[in-house]
């Protein structure tokens, strides 16, 4: 049949709305955010600039990129640079540490300094000097070790892996390359004693036909201590201060003969804070680590720290912290620490610069090689073709306190992650010792060699399916976390279930409340038992339900729950073991953010003739408590709709205003600002409602008065009708 003028107008005008609404979807990723980094940042590889995946399993949300960067400069307010809590339960909690960062190699070629370096301050035009890395067309690979991932791998590391491929042959002026190609993997846990770093492990081969000496290799960072929920830099006239922030140097020293009191401990943190928290939004501290490396002993290599302020390559009250600008400056920088001066007013107890400022950070390590170039083992290489692996730690931590006054006791937590990485790095057991794993990692002539990056472990996260319903929600998990072996003790150690709602109670605060705990009858724990929750056959025996390809065998219903609610319902279910009492490891639970899911209570999709349609709030009231601060964030709930169907609203005089198409089974909330701003997670709703913001087909937000609804069953030409009214 030939297509109507009318069908043909609607095709191309349905096209012309999909092209503007990819285009609008894409402008975040190339409008430049602030002054500070412009556009021409982004534009720093020949071939292909992935700057949009970021760490999501865990509380500290990093961007990775392909071309030697981590961070994205506050350029995209859909996305975080370096944000801790990015999963907050008050928004106080929710706040940005690093607009960018970068790594920096330096070493010797027949006797020259070169140091190949991600981004430096001061200098943002494509092919210049500091931004020195490529990568041949490879954009960041994922993947993840959580069985229920989309990405999930059995050769996956942590619960999101990711892995960039670089390298410093791109022509650039003024610079002389080292000629390295760099593979760096990053990865995330999302246990609760794991979700505050992320772990950089770069491997760097020599593709040169040169030696490379003495190699130092370092992370720079310009670290941006502030809470966009406080001032945010995208709004008019918003924007903390980039120059009221610290930085300090925790440093340990390191003991080659470590006793029971010093096990592990070798934590050298580069760090910054914001010099007065502003007002509670920005207690919180970032710090750079260097974990290790598998090649050289760890006697022969060290740490350094380096600090200046932003593009200041002269300052007056610290001339020794000065910005490097040449290839030797910054090897130099990459091998000595900045002197420090405790006891002058101008510098902190520990020595460092004591006046708040915009201060860049370099934290570094080396001499690095896959063999001694001298006897004394003081002087490494990497001939052509070779390759070493170091590994960094982004860390951050919540102020312990709130004393005045930056302190050991203050940065208490930020230890404490910073240590847990080093754990991680290190694989130790559950006595802090370093675990050798012959039956899984063995080296080319079958000897045990260290298994890096291995932690104690809670069981996974079931899988878990929420079905809402009008006033409730029934929420079904498998038993998959029953037979998962701990990855250190290799026993079946799983004791239990949680449950949890997290409902927002105040526009700042969103706490995990437990709802039930089911624990396994044995001489661990409550002793509860799953006979509550197990599924059930009309005898009484265990059975499942299945949805889709999954199978459930557990479940619990949530009843007394408001219908319509975009924010207020969030679940998770979680597991957790029995620890070891021998050691006194404590029990592990795994993490509500791995398998929680957001649930919009209502009617389910009904296709009688019989039951009404309705709308809610009715009246509305402009404002109501669930509508967020401008005219596209308010909702109404359409209720009791068919699977599909047509919704057409006329004002009193029959002008048409609004058409909305209702597909249960597809339903995701999309086109209404409210529902997509609010939830951030994986969002299930009951099928027989439809949001509706009060805008108009004509763009025009919905006039006070009274309306007018029809609702058509596409599958049966029935129409329902009904009223709603709009009041002040």
């Amino acid at each position: 049949m030939p297509l109507s003028l009318q069908q043909v107008f609607e095709d191309l005008v349905k096209f012309i709305l999909r092209f503007l609404i990819v285009a609008v979807m894409t402008l975040p990723a190339f409008l430049p955010a602030n002054e500070r980094y412009p556009q021409s940042l982004q534009k720093t590889t020949d071939l292909f600039a992935d700057y949009t995946h970021y760490t999501t399993v865990g509380q500290l949300g990093l961007t990775i990129t392909n071309f030697g960067v981590i961070g994205e400069g506050y350029n995209n307010p859909n996305q975080p640079s370096c944000m801790y809590r990015q999963y907050p339960d008050n928004i106080k909690e929710q706040v940005e540490h690093m607009s960018y960062g970068g790594l920096w190699v330096g070493g010797m070629i027949n006797g020259e300094k070169r140091v190949s370096t991600g981004v430096v301050d001061g200098v943002f035009d494509y092919g210049a000097q500091g931004f020195e890395f490529t990568n041949n067309g490879d954009s960041v690979f994922e993947r993840s070790s959580i069985p229920t991932s989309k990405v999930y791998s059995p050769y996956a590391i942590s619960h999101q892996d990711y892995t960039a491929i670089f390298h410093d042959e791109k022509d650039v002026v003024d610079h002389k390359p080292l000629h390295i190609q760099v593979e760096m993997k990053t990865y995330t846990w999302n246990y609760s004693f794991t979700d505050a770093f992320v772990i950089l492990n770069y491997h760097i081969t020599n593709i040169g036909s040169n030696t490379i000496k003495d190699v130092y290799v370092g992370i720079w960072a310009d670290a941006a201590v502030g809470n966009m929920n406080y001032t945010s830099i995208y709004e008019p006239g918003g924007g903390w201060s980039w120059y009221d922030n610290q930085n300090g140097f925790d440093e340990s020293v390191f003991d080659p003969v470590p006793d029971d009191a010093f096990e592990g401990l070798d934590r050298d943190i580069a760090y910054q804070f914001d010099a007065d928290g502003d007002n509670g939004y920005a207690q919180s501290y970032v710090g750079f680590t260097f974990l290790g490396t598998e090649t050289v002993p760890r006697a022969f290599w060290d740490t350094y720290y380096n600090q200046w302020k932003w593009n200041n390559s002269a300052d007056r009250d610290y001339p020794e912290y000065f910005m490097p600008l040449t290839d030797e400056e910054r090897y130099e920088k990459l091998r000595t620490s900045a002197p420090r001066h405790p006891g002058n007013e101008l510098y902190t107890d520990e020595g460092y610069p004591s006046t708040p400022a915009s201060w860049m950070l370099l934290v570094s390590a080396g001499p690095f090689g896959t063999f001694p170039a001298s006897s004394d083992s003081s002087s490494w290489q990497i001939p052509a073709g070779e390759s070493i692996d170091v590994a960094f730690a982004v860390v951050c931590g919540r102020w312990a306190n709130e004393d005045e006054n930056d302190s050991p006791a203050r940065r208490e937590l930020l230890r404490i992650n910073a240590d847990w990485a080093q754990k991680a790095f290190n694989g130790e057991d559950i006595n802090g010792n370093g675990r050798l794993d012959h039956d899984i990692n063995e080296d080319q002539n079958g000897n045990g060699i260290l298994d890096r990056f291995v932690l104690p472990a809670p069981p996974p996260s079931p899988k878990l399916q929420a079905v809402p319903e009008e006033g409730k929600v029934t929420l079904y998990w498998n038993n998959l976390p029953e037979f998962a072996e701990d990855p250190i003790s290799r026993e079946r150690d799983f004791e239990g279930y949680k449950i949890y709602a997290r409902r927002k109670t105040s526009g700042v605060s969103a706490e995990w409340t437990l709802l039930a705990n089911f624990d396994l009858i044995n001489e661990f724990g409550y002793n509860t038992g799953f006979d509550y929750i197990r599924i059930k056959d009309e005898l009484g025996n265990p059975s499942y339900e299945v949805f889709g390809q999954d199978t459930f065998h557990y479940k619990f219903e949530n009843r007394n729950l408001l219908n319509g609610w975009p924010d207020k319902n969030i679940f998770a279910v979680t597991s957790y073991d029995r620890g070891d009492p021998r050691t006194g490891l404590e029990s592990l639970e795994s993490s509500q953010l791995e398998n929680r899911v957001t649930v919009v209570t209502g009617k389910m999709a009904i296709d009688d003739e019989m039951t009404k349609v309705g709308v809610y709030p009715n009246p509305y009231r402009i404002g109501a408590s669930w509508d967020g601060l401008g005219v596209r964030d308010r909702m109404v709930w359409f209720t009791g709709l068919p699977q599909q169907s047509t919704i057409r609203v006329f004002t009193i005089s029959g002008e048409l205003v609004k058409t909305i198409e209702h597909d249960a089974p597809g339903y995701s909330g999309a086109g209404t600002r409210r529902l997509e701003a609010a939830l951030g997670t994986e969002t299930v709703y009951a099928g027989g409602e439809h949001a509706w913001d009060l805008i108009t087909d004509h763009d025009q937000a919905l006039a006070t008065g009274m309306y007018l609804f029809a609702v058509e069953n596409k599958q049966t030409g029935f129409v329902k009708t009904g009223r709603f009214l709009v009041i002040k």
